[in-house]
């Protein structure tokens, strides 16, 4: 077996904010995510079902039930899950410290990584005042939200058919608003402090839809993103290193490989080990790109507010 077709396997893998129940969730790129990449344990942390969603109208696909069998297949199998309930699928911490199914629920964890570094993982709603304080308010955003992914689809769908990629409306929208902005950096800074004061080296959580990794102070703040806009997962290797894949960008960079006239066998997988080393590389540039763009004073793509 070539490293162009080896199976890529990591020590944890962390993702969140599903929204299953929702015509947002790109359940099809997740169940491909899942059957490309294993790991020794997968972190659910919040928002995988959407029960805020579903309670106004029923929503449940076969792709959305395919993930939970693909989760529970995993688990049954020997895999780790861990299931660390958000506010949107709120209902299961009446369940916390149970297993169903071989998936542990907690209203949060400690991870160690293989390298020694203590990680809590939460889901972060508890950080934001509009959630814990003016829960209509966020009900009211939600609303926003689903209405802004659902002209995203129709938007996209033209793009798909004259052959561009992903483009994400309320990223573009909220990117405009500077208490958005604002919004996500009193997040980060909030969720930081609290790894702080429990002694942790960093922090895992979800919520805000934007994935992020990045030291504020002495604390590593991981944000393992979405899968409605941005599709991306953090991922830790068997040497505790922690990454950010993101996989819609990594599939386009498939498809485009494909139609420049390679391999078209091999489209669907390219070989997920050399596909990931040239999203890594792609990606570090564009980070190093956004870095000088901030210096002169833009402002980076954010994710959701609530």
């Amino acid at each position: 077996m070539t490293a162009m077709t080896l199976q890529p396997h990591y020590r944890t893998v962390w993702i969140s904010d599903v929204h299953l129940g929702t015509r947002g969730c790109q359940a099809d790129l997740l169940l491909d995510f899942l059957n490309e990449v294993t790991a020794d344990t997968y972190y659910l942390v919040g928002d995988i079902i959407d029960g805020w969603r579903l309670k106004k109208s029923w929503y449940w696909p076969e792709s959305h039930h395919a993930v939970i069998t693909t989760i529970m297949e995993k688990a049954k199998n020997g895999a780790k899950v861990i299931f660390v309930p958000g506010n949107h699928d709120e209902f299961a911490r009446e369940f916390v410290d149970m297993t169903f199914g071989h998936v542990d629920v907690k209203m949060n964890d400690i991870h160690e990584t293989a390298d020694g570094k203590r990680l809590l993982v939460i889901h972060g709603d508890e950080f934001d005042g509009v959630v814990k304080y003016a829960k209509w308010l966020a009900y009211l955003g939600d609303t926003a939200y689903n209405l802004a992914i659902a002209l995203n689809r129709y938007y996209n769908g033209i793009r798909r058919r004259l052959g561009y990629g992903y483009w994400s409306l309320s990223a573009y929208l909220k990117n405009r608003v500077k208490n958005a902005v604002q919004f996500i950096c009193n997040f980060e800074n909030a969720v930081a402090h609290e790894a702080a004061k429990r002694k942790v080296d960093g922090v895992v959580c979800g919520h805000i839809h934007h994935a992020e990794k990045r030291m504020i102070g002495d604390v590593l703040y991981c944000n393992d993103g979405d899968w409605v806009e941005s599709c991306t997962a953090l991922v830790e290797d068997m040497d505790g290193k922690l990454e950010l894949l993101h996989w819609s960008e990594m599939r386009q960079m498939s498809m485009t490989h494909s139609s420049a006239g390679h391999d078209a066998a091999s489209a669907p997988s390219l070989g997920l080990g050399k596909l990931i080393s040239m999203f890594r590389s792609a990606h570090t540039s564009g980070m190093s790109a956004s870095r000088r763009s901030k210096k002169s004073g833009n402002d980076a793509p954010i994710g959701k507010t609530a």
